[in-house]
């Protein structure tokens, strides 16, 4: 087992520069970077004060390329992203070409409200998908079986945005019961009190937590419930049934531990919650984290930002999958990796 992980442990490597180094090449070749940008921002402010400089060049081909030296945007692919590799080895993503601050700051401000919600989906996905998945097995053709599967159905058929959406056009549009968008209310730093400020919180983060979480739960109750039914009619169950061995008995001994081995290996998911922000979901309710700050920066071609993102998101699922496999060791007492 220990080889095995450490195998598993040396492709990181590889896959994470190879990761990288796609999506860097993808930013070099796409149209519109930061120079691109500042051109056109430029052409825009000198067309206010004459129409005559209108397509005209507003910068010389001296300035253009002095710009582009600045960016790191005048080597080829392979050097830049060798000298991206180095400042990354010493902890230095490199700076906004949008904001002009470091962009680990960037990241570090807008962690807690990426952590908040991923941390919170992740729990209420589990600690509702499971309880419900087991009750969906043992009532299994039962009206509340049906009825729950509709629901679950709808909701994974329906993408998260779209779920988004209408939750702030019905309940906070229309019925006015939830705030229109935003992390906490803007009076939320006046406010004295822990439950107060609690309050204000989850007032503002309920909604999009719906949002996030509708997917998950939805793949984590059903697979639940398929994994515990298929092991419910195993035969190990019924010779256990069959002994005198009480039924709840032999779900909670027997059947419930192995069917929780499909649920196992998304344990180690854990680990990137972090950085679970949603682009779309973020954007439709102005929540100023990791999903929002990705987003802008790919619409603004603030490319040190995508590839710092990238980064630090790619590693953690990548050790994350690791982790996966060792929950599922654990909770699998047939997985052997000496083989």
């Amino acid at each position: 087992m220990g080889q095995y992980f450490l195998r598993r442990l040396l492709l990181l490597l590889p896959t994470f520069l190879g990761i990288t180094l796609v999506v860097f090449a993808i930013t070099r070749f796409v149209p519109g970077g930061p120079v691109e940008r500042m051109l056109m921002e430029s052409q825009l402010q000198s067309s206010e004060f004459s129409q005559s400089s209108r397509g005209s060049q507003v910068l010389s081909a001296e300035q253009i390329d002095e710009l582009k030296a600045f960016y790191g945007l005048d080597k080829p692919v392979f050097e830049a992203y060798w000298e991206w590799l180095g400042k990354l080895v010493r902890l230095d993503l490199g700076e906004s070409t949008r904001y002009y601050l470091p962009v680990w700051e960037l990241i570090q401000e807008r962690l807690p409200i990426s952590a908040f919600f991923g941390i919170c989906t992740f729990l209420l996905s589990y600690l509702v998908s499971i309880p419900l998945g087991i009750l969906k097995a043992l009532k299994h053709n039962s009206r509340f079986d049906s009825i729950s599967s509709m629901l679950i159905y709808a909701g994974y058929a329906l993408p998260a945005y779209v779920v988004g959406i209408f939750l702030l056009t019905v309940f906070s549009f229309q019925l006015g019961w939830f705030p229109m968008g935003g992390f906490v209310g803007d009076d939320f730093y006046y406010l004295e009190g822990f439950w107060p400020k609690t309050f204000n919180l989850f007032h503002h983060a309920l909604l999009p937590l719906i949002a996030y979480a509708i997917g998950d739960f939805a793949v984590l109750t059903m697979t639940m419930k398929n994994s515990l039914m298929e092991n419910l009619s195993a035969d190990y169950v019924r010779t256990a049934v069959a002994k005198g061995l009480p039924f709840h008995k032999a779900v909670t001994g027997h059947a419930l531990r192995n069917s929780m081995i499909p649920i196992a290996s998304h344990f180690g998911n854990v680990i990137s919650v972090f950085f679970a922000g949603s682009f779309l979901i973020e954007v439709i309710f102005n929540i100023d984290g990791l999903g929002l700050l990705g987003y802008e920066a790919i619409v603004e071609r603030d490319y040190p930002v995508v590839m710092g993102i990238l980064a630090v998101t790619s590693l953690l699922m990548l050790v994350g999958n690791i982790l996966s496999d060792i929950c599922v060791a654990m909770v699998d007492p047939r997985v052997r990796f000496d083989g």
